[in-house]
C-alpha cells in the first residue's frame, strides 16, 4: 500500500505532462513558426480552399496538368485509405495496368513523346503524391497549351516556375507540384 500512492501520483504527473502539456506545447509552437504546414498547407484561390499542397488531386480534363496514379481505394487521393498498390514489379496484373495507362495518356496526349515518364504510370507508395517530375510536366504541356489555346512556351514557363528544385541539390530530386501549377495556370487565363 505504500507504494500505491507514489505510482498513482507519477501517473496522473506523466499523464498530465505527455497527454496535455506536451501535446498543447508543440501545437502552440507549430502554429507559431509554421502557421501554414501546421494546418494541412491549404491552397486557396480566391479565398476558397482548392486544396491541400500534401496529396493529390484527381486531374482528368486535358487543360490540367495530371498527377501520378492513385492507388487508394474507391476513390483516387483519397487520404483515408492511403496505400500502394501492393502490386510486385513481376506481378502481371502491374504490367497490364502500366500498359493501359501508356494507351491512354498516348491517347491523351498525341503530339507528345512516345516515351511516356514513369511516375505518370505508376502508383506511389501512399497513393497521394501531389508532385510529378519536371520531365512529366513537359510531357504534357503539349496536351495543356493546345487545349487551353495558350503558347506553349508560356504553359512551359509556368511549369519552370513551379519547380521546386532541392537546396542542397542532392538531396531530393527537383518536383512540380501538379495543383499548384493547375492554380497558376487557372491565374493567368
Amino acid at each position: 500500500m505504500s507504494q500505491l500512492r507514489p505510482a498513482v501520483i507519477l501517473l496522473l504527473l506523466l499523464t498530465l505532462i505527455t497527454g496535455l502539456l506536451y501535446p498543447l506545447l508543440t501545437t502552440l509552437l507549430a502554429q507559431w513558426w509554421f502557421p501554414v504546414q501546421a494546418n494541412g498547407s491549404l491552397l486557396q484561390n480566391a479565398g476558397k480552399v482548392q486544396g491541400s499542397a500534401l496529396i493529390g488531386q484527381n486531374f482528368t480534363a486535358p487543360d490540367y496538368f495530371w498527377g501520378r496514379p492513385s492507388a487508394t481505394a474507391a476513390t483516387p487521393y483519397n487520404p483515408a485509405a492511403s496505400s500502394g498498390s501492393n502490386l510486385a514489379g513481376s506481378n502481371p496484373a502491374l504490367d497490364e495496368a502500366v500498359k493501359q495507362r501508356i494507351a491512354a495518356l498516348r491517347q491523351a496526349n498525341p503530339q507528345a513523346d512516345a516515351a511516356v515518364p514513369v511516375d505518370l504510370v505508376t502508383a506511389s507508395g501512399s497513393g497521394l503524391d501531389p508532385q510529378i517530375s519536371p520531365e512529366a510536366a513537359y510531357w504534357q504541356a503539349p496536351r495543356v497549351a493546345a487545349a487551353r489555346k495558350m503558347p506553349a512556351e508560356e504553359v512551359k514557363r509556368l511549369i519552370e516556375e513551379n519547380t521546386f528544385v532541392p537546396f542542397p541539390g542532392f538531396i531530393g530530386e527537383p518536383a512540380v507540384n501538379v495543383l499548384k501549377l493547375n492554380l497558376a495556370l487557372d491565374a493567368v487565363q
